[in-house]
Parts: C-alpha cells; structure tokens; sequence
C-alpha cells in the first residue's frame, strides 16, 4: 500500500478540524511532516473526486468540501490509491513447468484481491468522523499517561 491514503486522510481530518476548514499547502504539509508539492498531488485528486475545493488569495487554501460523517475512509482510499494492496511484482514464470513457478502469480492475486475486499469492507464502516473521534481519544489518554493502542 502507498502512504498517500494515509495523508490523504490526515489532511481531510486536520481541513475538519480547522475552526475555518481551511489550509495551506504548506500548512498541511508542515503537519504531515512531508513537502507542499507532495501535499498538492494528493489535493488535486481529492479536489477531483469533491471533498475539497480550493479558494484563491489571501487567506485562501484547501477548504473542506464534504461532511466528515458522511464519507467512509473507502471512498477515500479508492479515490486516493484503490487496489494497491497487491505489490507490483510477481515471483514465478507462467512459462515454467514448476507447479508452483507456473502458478504463484496467480494464487497470490487471489489472495490480494480478497484482501483488498476485506480491506474495503472495514474501510467502509469508518469515516472521516470516526478518525476525529480516534484522535480526541488518543488526545484524551495520552492526557491521563495511556497507550495510544486501539482495540
């Protein structure tokens, strides 16, 4: 999996959290711990798929353009890096007489394609919203001296 998702959904969680739901580039990416041209590509394809939008000018920037309990971490993760649980790079030769050579590629894909459902399907059960209430719980323990560990 590509890291994108990750701070696809740490920017649409701080664009919640902002009073004004508003941000920089450089803001996010200051957050994110990553450089602005890293954060803009993925703006620009969360910005295509409406859960941002953008205002030009002086106190302008990235502005949250979706209800945070209405979109599931799936719609995010398909809009952002959909079906890159599975590597780029198959072992084995379909041309070989070895039964396991001649056949990995395939049963692995297998095995990918049902762990991306999977995958999915948990996705879906969460939105940005829950992410929100996970951070203000993680805020809250480490408050009292807890682990940050999520059952």
């Amino acid at each position: 999996m590509r890291s994108e998702f990750t701070v696809a959904v740490h920017c649409l969680a701080l664009l919640a959290y902002l009073p004004e739901h508003r941000a920089s580039s450089e803001l996010l990416a200051h957050n994110v711990s990553t450089n602005p041209t890293r954060i803009r590509k993925i703006m620009s394809t969360l910005k295509k798929s409406d859960f941002v939008k953008t205002k030009e000018g002086i106190g302008g920037g990235y502005e949250l353009n979706c209800n945070p309990a209405e979109v599931t971490l799936a719609v995010v993760y398909r809009a952002i890096c959909g079906g890159t649980l599975k590597p780029h790079w198959s072992s084995g030769n379909p041309e070989e007489q070895c039964l396991v050579s001649a056949n990995m590629a395939l049963v692995m894909d297998g095995f990918f394609r049902e762990a991306e459902l999977h995958y999915e399907e948990y996705l879906e059960r969460n939105t940005l919203q829950t992410v929100l209430e996970r951070l203000r719980q993680c805020q809250q323990k480490t408050a009292r001296g807890e682990s940050h560990v999520h059952d």
